[in-house]
């Protein structure tokens, strides 16, 4: 069994697929076909305030035309909506629907019932120290949930 730093990144990888992937299953299952994980990269940026394709786009470290693709699949699914801006009426908004709202909702709670699964499958113990593990070697507050990029950091923090 190799320990090799690029095994450890891999496993580490998996690890995050596996969970991402499974929780995109079930919400197909519940109802919500064809979301990805980008989507709900996308719909954490536009909560915390990226009301825009520019702003969607330097968020998600893509380009606009990136964004604009993601923004129009979201709107076409009613999991985002664009509404005018009263401060300017020739700026549209992005805000995410109830749809939306109610699909971050169920994603949590899906990601709760696999974190229970891996706690009845390694035990409470080895999956606390695992996590404790983690956030000693990361921190506490090292991936934004509104970033998916590989520098996903605060982009105002230096």
């Amino acid at each position: 069994m190799s320990r090799s730093g690029a095994d450890l990144a891999l496993l580490l990888l998996a690890g995050f697929r596996t969970l991402a992937d499974r929780a995109t299953t079930e919400l197909a299952e519940r109802g919500h076909e064809d979301v990805r994980t980008v989507h709900d990269f996308a719909l954490h940026s536009i909560l915390s305030g990226a009301d825009s394709a520019a702003e969607l786009a330097r968020r998600m470290s893509v380009t606009r035309q990136a964004a604009a693709k993601t923004i129009a699949v979201l709107e076409e699914r009613d999991y985002v909506a664009r509404q005018a801006d009263p401060a300017d009426r020739r700026r549209t908004r992005l805000r995410v629907t109830e749809r939306g709202l109610a699909l971050l909702g169920q994603g949590e709670a899906i990601f709760d019932e696999l974190r229970e699964q891996w706690e009845e499958q390694v035990g409470t113990e080895s999956l606390a120290v695992l996590e404790d593990a983690l956030r000693s070697l990361v921190g506490d507050h090292a991936i934004r949930l509104d970033s998916p990029g590989w520098i996903a950091r605060d982009p105002d923090a230096q």
